[in-house]
């Protein structure tokens, strides 16, 4: 059985060696649905190393499966979203090719944000490719092949494969079966095809995990009695927007839960932070919570900070007594 990867339990940045027997150049799907198109380009690409990255828990377990069933050794599937595995996962010019088949077009305005070709999305792909790496897009949806056209064509590093902003068709494509329902319902597929070129781009580095987050403080209160004059609140540092959502106590223990999610530009999280007692009386520290694989980002950091300055603001006695954080 293949052990399960998530975006909390792999390395930043992934590291080939821990996830396949041999080293190959690495080809990324986005986005898989049932898998079927990432297998097959497992199973006729056997020279190529093949990660998928899906963010729906059903398709993932359907991969998986399939994949155990024809022991496939040169392919992994990812829980992830796409702008976590570009910026934390996958290293500048690592790629050699990215697949993205009909992705969603969240046509509301107010989801136009989640839209994975958009600006800041496609200059980080370019930057994951490696020279003369190829993007591949395929979409059903005119208006988002108009969309894309624009943000791609407009893209310094990638060079358009075919004639046309488009292509209507592309000879010997292995088709999904989300790809033959459109066909059967009247939608002509739009097919990209982007070659990088020798343009020079800027490289983000992958962004790595911090060491642990720690706020110790003092409060003449007990971890019971902060709980009780818990209130759910937001806040918003450097990027980040926290969610202080709930707050449990454990009277026996002197200690408290505090139930969070923080949101940065290229990772979610939800995640529990720990307020437990040091050996001193009324001494406590504030950090992430062992249950969980929560991964410890700049977020994280100034979530900590933000519940532990809670915490001392309660009572006139509270002081913060030293803070291992990046903030």
């Amino acid at each position: 059985m293949l052990t399960k990867l998530n975006y909390l339990t792999v390395d930043w940045p992934l590291r080939q060696a821990r996830l396949f027997p041999q080293v190959r150049p690495l080809i990324v799907e986005i986005g898989f649905g049932n898998g079927d198109h990432l297998i097959h380009l497992a199973q006729t690409r056997p020279e190529y190393n093949f990660i998928g990255l899906e963010i729906s828990s059903q398709s993932m377990d359907k991969a998986e499966a399939k994949i155990d069933k024809r022991r496939l050794a040169n392919v992994r599937p990812i829980h992830c979203r796409a702008e976590t595995a570009l910026a934390h996962l996958l290293g500048p010019q690592t790629v050699t090719e990215f697949h993205i088949n009909y992705p969603d077009p969240w046509f509301k305005k107010r989801h136009q944000r989640r839209r994975l070709i958009q600006r800041e999305t496609v200059d980080l792909l370019t930057s994951r490719l490696r020279a003369g790496g190829t993007l591949h897009l395929a979409t059903d949806i005119t208006e988002y092949a108009e969309m894309a056209h624009e943000t791609l064509a407009h893209t310094p590093g990638l060079t358009n494969q075919f004639e046309t902003a488009w292509a209507n068709d592309i000879a010997g494509r292995f088709r999904t079966k989300y790809e033959l329902k459109g066909y059967r319902e009247g939608r002509r597929g739009h097919f990209f095809r982007y070659q990088r070129n020798a343009m020079p781009v800027a490289h983000p580095a992958v962004i790595k995990e911090l060491d642990m987050p720690h706020l110790f403080l003092h409060s003449p209160l007990s971890a019971a009695e902060i709980v009780d004059r818990f209130e759910a609140a937001r806040h918003q540092a450097g990027g980040a927007h926290i969610a202080v959502l709930r707050a449990y106590a454990d009277p026996k223990r002197d200690t408290a839960v505090f139930e969070v999610v923080v949101e940065e530009p290229s990772i979610e999280q939800h995640a529990l932070l720990l307020l437990s007692p040091r050996a001193d009386a009324g001494e406590y520290m504030v950090r992430l919570s062992a249950v969980g694989h929560a991964r410890s980002t700049a977020g994280m950091h100034r979530a900590v900070a933000a519940v532990g300055e809670w915490v001392t603001g309660l009572d006139a006695g509270g002081r913060v007594l030293a803070r291992k954080l990046r903030t």
